[in-house]
C-alpha cells in the first residue's frame, strides 16, 4: 500500500539462508476457510486490536439478525506473512508501484499491527457498507471493499471518513 519509493526490494526478498523459508500457516496469520470474527483459536482474529475485535463482535450479531454472516479472510498477520503477499503481488500485478494499491509492506499495513480485517462476503460487506458507521467499522479504500478499520469517530458523526480511492492515497502508508 504505501509509495513504491517507501518500499525496499530488501522488503520484498527473502533473506539467504533465512529460517522462515516455509510457507506461512495460521501461526502467521493465514486464515482457513469458514472463520469468523468469534472464532479465537485463530491468531489471525485473536491478535486484532481488542476495539477493532469488540467492535466487529457488536456488528456481526447485528448482522446475524438480519441473516448475514461476517466470515474473515484476512486479519493480524505476520510480517513475513505480509512481506510474502507483497513479493506475490508485485509478481501479480508486474511493478512495486502496482502491486502498492494492494498490499502493503510489513512496516506500514494496518494487518499487522492488527488494526485492519478483510471481511467475505459480497452480503456482509454491503451490510457493512449501510451499517458499519453504526459500529465505527469503516472501509478505507475504494478500491477494497473488503477492507474495515476502526474509526471511532465516524459512530458519533454516523459516517465513515472520505474514502482514499487505493492505498498509495493513504498518508499513513507514505512513510
Amino acid at each position: 500500500m504505501p509509495s513504491p519509493s517507501h518500499s525496499s526490494s530488501a522488503e520484498l526478498s527473502d533473506t539467504p539462508g533465512s529460517a522462515r523459508s516455509a510457507a506461512p500457516g495460521k501461526a502467521d496469520g493465514v486464515v482457513p476457510d469458514g472463520v469468523t470474527v468469534f472464532d479465537d483459536s485463530i491468531p489471525a482474529v485473536a491478535k486484532l486490536d481488542p476495539e477493532l475485535l469488540k467492535a466487529l463482535r457488536r456488528a456481526a450479531k447485528a448482522a446475524a439478525a438480519d441473516g448475514v454472516a461476517f466470515h474473515v479472510n484476512s486479519g493480524w498477520r505476520s510480517p513475513e506473512y505480509q512481506n510474502q503477499l507483497l513479493r506475490e503481488a508485485v509478481s501479480e500485478y508486474g511493478s512495486e508501484r502496482e502491486a502498492a494499491r494492494w498490499v502493503a509492506t510489513a512496516s506500514t499495513s494496518p494487518h499487522v499491527s492488527g488494526d485492519a480485517v478483510d471481511i467475505g462476503g459480497s452480503e456482509a460487506t454491503a451490510w457493512l457498507s449501510g451499517h458499519g458507521a453504526e459500529y465505527g467499522l469503516c472501509q478505507i479504500y475504494r478500491n477494497e471493499p473488503w477492507h474495515y478499520e476502526l474509526s471511532t469517530d465516524a459512530i458519533d458523526d454516523r459516517a465513515c471518513p472520505r474514502m482514499y480511492a487505493d492505498p498509495t492515497q493513504d498518508p499513513r502508508m507514505q512513510q
